[in-house]
């Protein structure tokens, strides 16, 4: 389990905050994750809508076809989140009946949506479709996010869209056979959720971290966990080294959002994101993530947008004519009040014990809600 001494500097993680972790991270989120089966999969929310799971290769365009084959089949889209990675998508949307309001239970119908958007996911190029999943049960959305792509393998990184180091995170596993555990040490542009994404990638690829100290300084994060297996072991191969490095370096770069972020706002209606994310298509922008909510009778949507390669530099005409034909009042631009990119960082290893440490960390060091291991 997480231990009680994780911390940030600038408030120390509470008792409820952390039993909250246990139960999104336990046992019964292995379970559903055991389940992933599909490329397109329904199942009954408890929150009174269908859920639908999407993963599939990303396209420009992929988005908007989603949602018009939603609108053609008269289902009406309540909440989604969608994200991109490493030429991946994976999305959870929740829909209704477009007439009654009420979820969508009919075998017939639902055999009929999960046809059609497979067909849109397969596209012609993507030959990974057949690994892509099914969750049983309702979830939590981000925690369902991470394991949708953890099992899609969005981690293998292709040689063509590698990026520079510069742009990465920097992780660095190593073994401390005096004490029987597994060092990762992790250091990375700070942002909301950090913490929650490392922690629910470990706990899917089967560790226990037995210790952990984070410390947040500025723009930048440090992350430092213990871990072993769930039978006790540490990390025993190259190559399994090689894995968890990638998979914490793709869960931090999944929720990075790159592009312009665009929010709406505006009177919610059947159809609304199918014609929205049209509109982006045709004037040559593409969704790397969006978050998509209901509240009452308003629609509040976030999208952020690249251009068609995936650059997140758009100009600044495109943008206007976007929200010219969508509308000025409800579309607009927002301002990230963070750095979504990681700072520049020099490569190799390092470690938390060598950082220097700050007023804060020494009292809560002093005050044993820190803890070595060495």
């Amino acid at each position: 389990m997480l231990p009680l001494y994780c911390f940030n500097t600038n408030n120390v993680v509470c008792l409820f905050v952390l039993l909250w972790f246990q139960q999104s991270l336990g046992p019964r989120s292995r379970g559903s994750f055991r389940s992933l089966r599909r490329s397109v999969g329904l199942v009954q929310s408890a929150d009174e809508n269908t859920t639908i799971e999407l993963t599939g290769r990303d396209r420009p365009g992929l988005l908007s076809e989603v949602f018009a084959v939603l609108a053609d089949l008269k289902c009406n889209v309540a909440a989604a989140e969608v994200w991109t990675h490493n030429s991946r998508m994976a999305s959870v949307v929740y829909i209704t009946d477009e007439a009654t309001g009420a979820p969508i239970d009919d075998p017939d119908r639902l055999g009929k949506i999960k046809q059609l958007l497979l067909y849109v996911l397969k596209g012609d190029r993507d030959r990974r479709s057949a690994n892509t999943a099914v969750s049983v049960g309702s979830t939590h959305k981000d925690r369902r996010l991470h394991q949708m792509m953890y099992a899609d393998r969005d981690y293998d990184v292709e040689e063509d869209v590698e990026e520079e180091n510069g742009n990465r995170p920097l992780v660095t596993v190593e073994n401390c056979l005096e004490k029987g555990y597994t060092v990762v040490n992790l250091r990375c542009g700070d942002r909301p959720k950090l913490l929650f994404d490392t922690v629910c990638t470990l706990t899917d690829m089967q560790y226990v971290v037995y210790h952990a100290t984070i410390i947040a300084e500025g723009p930048e994060a440090y992350q430092e966990y213990y871990i072993r297996h769930i039978d006790g072991s540490p990390i025993s191969s190259e190559a399994e080294r090689q894995r968890v490095i990638n998979c914490l370096e793709a869960a931090i770069k999944r929720r990075t959002s790159e592009g312009i972020r665009l929010e709406l706002c505006c009177e919610d209606r059947v159809g609304l994101l199918s014609d929205v994310t049209r509109i982006f298509r045709e004037n040559g922008l593409a969704v790397s993530r969006a978050e998509v909510t209901t509240r009452g009778d308003q629609a509040v949507n976030a999208f952020y947008v690249t251009d068609a390669s995936g650059h997140p530099s758009v100009k600044t005409e495109t943008i206007e004519a976007v929200r010219k034909e969508i509308g000025l009042a409800v579309l607009r631009v927002k301002e990230e009040a963070y750095s979504s990119s990681p700072p520049a960082q020099e490569h190799g290893k390092f470690s938390l014990g060598n950082l220097f440490r700050t007023r804060s960390e020494k009292f809560l060091y002093n005050l044993g809600l820190i803890k070595s291991c060495t």
